[in-house]
């Protein structure tokens, strides 16, 4: 009898995971199981979902001895395991309270709706555990097997009598136990699989978005208005699936390549309300069909886009847009895509910008240390990032991101920024070296938070972090940087510390003269602002023993706070 209820609750299984197979397929499940942070309404959802899925586990049982042997669990512990405690409990309490009050199974009813619902939290509380693992069709297996065992101890307590109670349950447990933690193991596998693939897309995008940064680049440093913006058109034309890019400034078509060149041609006015919107409100916008885009002409093929602001720090220079033919054809593929790109091009049009002013600085140092955003630190840094792409996705995106601070800290042209951006500036560098270089470089952080947020000149501490990499550490294979930060009296004294490969006592005595012929730029540089802002008295301090490490000595007058440009001495 066990063999022949374990045959036939493993034949019921397999229609429940096929159902799940089918459903894994559908875009709205997956973008639901794939969020991050999901709303009420989600977990709404989610929990219907799964328990309806828990009552067809009731529906697919099999009789036995004025019980049901089911499968019930599966949907139930699978929707906690993916939704957390929302879901399961949701769940449990659908699929339970439908066995409870549904006149089927017998004397078992109630002991299975407190079972359910007792394993819809099991479920739940688990998610917490699970998230992070990368088997987890193994945990929903061991999960599986102690909540099966947990029911049989429900049913033995609460159904009645007892000696019936004992009796189901020596006959179903085996089939119970093995079908539905093989059930919720199948299930979480083949959820699974959906971020598996979502990973891939991501990886693949993000290796795309680089792939075209790296082209692009060169025109894009030239600067929006620049014929050369057509031609990196082109590039994204012929990299992607699209049918046609275009990018504008406020009024403009810069460059339209593709579907639509007749009649949306570069150097006239923008032809659609949409784009205006976009520039506008300074959000990007995905539209569906041809009304919504807009065109005059009545017949343009473009039926889908995504256009998206390019920006200069806040303010909203012109539109990247990409087009499809088909109606509902942009996916979150296209408009992660556009996105992407949007924020690297941005990035290098204010890079560009600084390019053209650099001359117009007043401040020699600041302007020498703005310009010199090292080419091979950003095409190191955007092959570091591609290294992880296929790998790592997210913390592709998190490179991403820090590279496109640590540009835009590099090229904000302020003259005072208060510690706590400086440091974020650092934090940034940091996290694109530290992930080029892996268990190369360590870093230490002593601050005194009062301190963040009095001012100092921009660019003081990040080169001389740069040399101390640069020059320190990788020369040695590895090692650790120690920042410490402290309010001493009315200053600021903030110390870098490495202990890499050091230098001699000889270049200690010449390292900041002008005439020293070194790698020492970045340190000559930020020591002479330093005396031309607030005196020879506060100069950089360097010592270093060879072999050993240096340390360079920052102290800072605090004569501004947070909204106050700090004093000027003289120099």
């Amino acid at each position: 009898m066990v063999i022949n209820i374990l045959t036939a609750l493993l034949n019921k299984m397999g229609l429940i995971i096929v159902l799940a197979i089918i459903l894994s397929k559908l875009t709205i499940f997956k973008r639901l199981v794939t969020k991050q942070d999901l709303k009420l309404t989600d977990k709404l959802i989610m929990a219907i979902v799964f328990g309806l899925f828990g009552i067809l586990g009731t529906y697919f049982g099999v009789g036995v001895k004025g019980a049901i042997a089911n499968s019930r669990a599966i949907g139930v512990i699978a929707g906690g395991l993916l939704g957390g405690p929302f879901v399961g409990i949701g769940a449990g309490l659908i699929a339970g309270l439908h066995r409870w009050a549904i006149d089927i199974g017998g004397f078992t009813a109630l002991a299975c709706a407190i079972s359910t619902i007792t394993e819809g939290f099991i479920g739940g509380y688990s998610y917490r555990f699970i998230g992070h693992m990368k088997n987890k069709w193994i945990m929903g297996l061991f999960i599986g097997v102690v909540s099966e065992l947990i029911q049989m101890l429900i049913i033995l307590a609460v159904a009645k009598p007892f000696s019936a109670a004992l009796d189901l349950v020596q006959i179903i447990i085996l089939p119970m136990v093995v079908v539905n933690s093989l059930g919720i193991a199948l299930f979480i596998a083949v959820t699974e699989n959906i971020f598996t693939e979502a990973s891939r897309v991501k990886a693949a995008q993000a290796q795309l978005v680089l792939k075209i940064a790296n082209r692009t680049l060169p025109y894009f440093r030239k600067g929006l208005y620049s014929p050369c913006v057509i031609e990196a058109a082109k590039i994204i034309h012929q990299m992607t699936d699209i049918a046609a890019v275009a990018i504008t400034d406020t009024k403009y078509i810069l460059a339209h390549v593709g579907m639509g060149e007749d009649h949306h041609i570069a150097g006239h006015e923008i032809l659609t309300a949409l784009t205006k919107n976009v520039i506008e409100e300074g959000k990007y916008r995905v539209v569906h069909t041809k009304e919504e885009i807009g065109c005059i002409n009545e017949d343009c093929l473009l039926g889908s886009a995504v256009i998206v602001p390019l920006k200069e720090k806040d303010k909203v220079i012109g539109t990247l847009k990409l087009y499809k033919m088909g109606q509902y054809s942009i996916t979150s593929v296209e408009e992660e895509l556009a996105l992407g790109m949007a924020e690297l091009f941005s990035t290098q049009l204010e890079l560009s910008k600084v390019e053209r002013h650099a001359q117009l600085l007043a401040n020699a140092e600041l302007k020498v240390l703005q310009a010199q955003i090292n080419p091979h630190f950003l095409f190191n840094a955007l092959n570091t990032i591609k290294s992880f792409c296929r790998t790592d996705p997210e913390t592709a995106r998190d490179l991403l991101e820090y590279l496109g601070d640590y540009y835009r800290n590099n090229l904000q042209g302020k003259d005072f920024i208060t510690l706590a951006e400086e440091f974020n500036h650092i934090k940034a560098y940091l996290a694109i070296e530290e992930a080029r270089f892996s268990d190369q470089i360590q870093v230490e952080y002593m601050i005194d938070e009062e301190i963040l947020k009095f001012q100092l000149p921009s660019l003081i501490l990040q080169p001389i972090v740069e040399n101390s990499i640069t020059h320190g550490i990788l020369p040695k294979g590895q090692g650790k940087i120690m920042i410490k930060g402290e309010k001493i009296g009315q200053e600021m004294k903030i110390t870098i510390s490495d202990n890499g490969i050091g230098f001699s006592k000889e270049k200690l005595e010449n390292i900041l003269s002008e005439g020293f012929q070194g790698k020492s730029i970045g340190l000559r540089n930020v020591n002479n602002r330093l005396i031309n802002i607030y005196g020879q008295e506060y100069r950089l301090r360097i010592s270093s023993i060879k072999g050993k490490g240096t340390t360079v000595e920052i102290t800072i007058p605090l004569r501004g706070g947070k909204d106050e440009h700090p004093g000027v001495s003289g120099g």
